[in-house]
């Protein structure tokens, strides 16, 4: 039979007597819950699991199965009806999801972005509060950032690296390529090795760079060194790397003095506004850094990458994107507080526009966005094959944060709501010239 409002108040006043206990009081609510939430709603591909092992809306297996782990779960999930008390109540183990993760955000988005009537908000809002509150208290081992500073300088950057990337490199390493690459790989096939697609990624960025023997690049934002590893090892330049994460930078030298790479190619823990403008390079690239920058800079970042670039030097700008008729939300995101604080996604026109207006001029634009949906299924599913092995090194809350945030992108890329590109910028020389070939034929050689 429904449980109506009448019917749950009903509920309230059995307890009050005695005569039903609060779990079942509570698995009844919550039930309803469910139904006033997603009962319209098709859902062949998840289900819920209650805390005594109750199915809804049955029990027929799917590929996901979101399990409400106590009596007060969904008023800890919907309570605050936002998306970071939604993640905040995975986070915390309030609810668990087993199976393909990927597969909740349809159902995500409709729960966030539905657009209900008032009256059914306020009975919806009604229901949850007739749930128990959870009073376990919890440990808050990954909490969220908290930012100090004006947004965006030098040292509040510093601190939204690390926050993000100085965790454990023995974490990264678990679900990673072997020459630990954070940014979407190149594929040939949707079921090819990641270590052989990341490999083929940054030869990739080489050609398009046509690095030759004896040439300066700077890689802004270089993680633990991948890219310079390969550029100096494959094609013998005179490798930099920056970084503000300390970690990253000790790890990388140790990568590259172990490869016999260290009077090649080093790894110093600076900002890119702090490179010296004496001798400039021949070439530039950054690969995953350009969403830490921010709109307002956009500006300043350019212009400073135009002014270390020899004259018919070359510029590989790697990034994700935002689309301009995604309308931003209203808020701090997830994002914002447990994954990339301060992080800023823009659209591709206004950051070819602030590149043109430093003074680049554009020669090459491509999407991987396809390939970036395959990168980050790849990086989850080594993830949760190394859970056990993640929890030496970090806690079951950072574990979740990367979990959701990796299969959260990838819907974000699959659906279309974001997308990665490459940018292929030249400072042309004092007479225009670009000094680059007619074709782009060498790159797929």
């Amino acid at each position: 039979m429904p449980v109506h409002l009448d019917n749950v108040i009903f509920l309230e006043i059995l307890m009050k007597e005695n005569q039903i206990d609060h779990s079942s009081s509570a698995k009844i609510i919550s039930l309803r819950v469910l139904e006033e939430l997603l009962g319209a709603r098709t859902t062949r591909e998840i289900c819920f699991r209650l805390w005594d092992g109750t199915h809804w809306p049955d029990n027929r297996p799917r590929p996901a199965t979101m399990v409400l782990n106590h009596p007060g779960a969904l008023r800890a999930m919907f309570a605050s009806m936002n998306e970071i008390g939604l993640a905040e109540a995975y986070l915390y183990d309030d609810f668990n999801i087993d199976g393909e993760i990927e597969r909740i955000y349809a159902l995500s988005d409709h729960m966030i972005h539905s657009s209900t009537s008032l009256l059914k908000k306020v009975r919806f809002g009604w229901l949850v509060l007739r749930l128990p509150a959870y009073q376990e208290k919890r440990i808050e081992d990954r909490g969220p950032a908290r930012m100090s500073g004006r947004r965006h300088s030098i040292e509040r950057d510093r601190q939204a690296i690390r926050y993000h990337y100085d965790v454990s490199n023995d974490f990264y390493a678990l679900w990673l390529d072997r020459n630990m690459v954070y940014s979407c790989a190149y594929f040939q096939s949707p079921d090819e090795n990641l270590d052989t697609a990341q490999e083929r990624k940054l030869d990739y960025i080489c050609r398009k760079l046509r690095f030759r023997p004896g040439q300066r690049m700077l890689d802004i934002g270089c993680g633990w060194g991948g890219l310079i590893k390969h550029a100096s090892g494959r094609y013998g330049v005179e490798a930099t790397g920056i970084t503000l994460s300390r970690p990253q930078a000790e790890l990388a030298n140790q990568r590259l003095a172990e490869a016999g790479l260290a009077d090649q190619a080093c790894v110093e823990e600076r900002d890119y506004q702090d490179i010296p403008e004496v001798t400039p390079f021949d070439a530039l690239v950054s690969v995953g850094m350009f969403e830490h920058v921010g709109a307002e800079l956009l500006g300043t970042y350019f212009r400073k990458a135009y002014q270390i670039l020899r004259p018919g030097g070359v510029f590989l700008n790697h990034g994700i994107a935002s689309t301009t008729y995604d309308n931003p939300r209203r808020g701090p995101t997830f994002s914002d507080r447990y994954v990339f604080p301060d992080g800023e996604l823009t659209p591709l026109n206004r950051t070819l526009h602030a590149a043109e207006e430093a003074g680049f001029e554009v020669r090459d634009v491509e999407s991987l966005r396809d390939h970036y949906v395959l990168t980050l299924r790849q990086w989850v599913k080594r993830l949760e094959n190394n859970h056990q092995q993640a929890l030496n090194f970090v806690s079951e809350a950072t574990y979740r944060v990367w979990r959701l945030f990796m299969s959260a992108s990838a819907h974000g890329f699959a659906s279309g709501r974001i997308n990665v590109y490459q940018s292929l910028l030249v400072k042309p020389t004092e007479a225009g010239a670009s000094n680059l070939p007619l074709t782009r034929a060498d790159w797929y050689a």
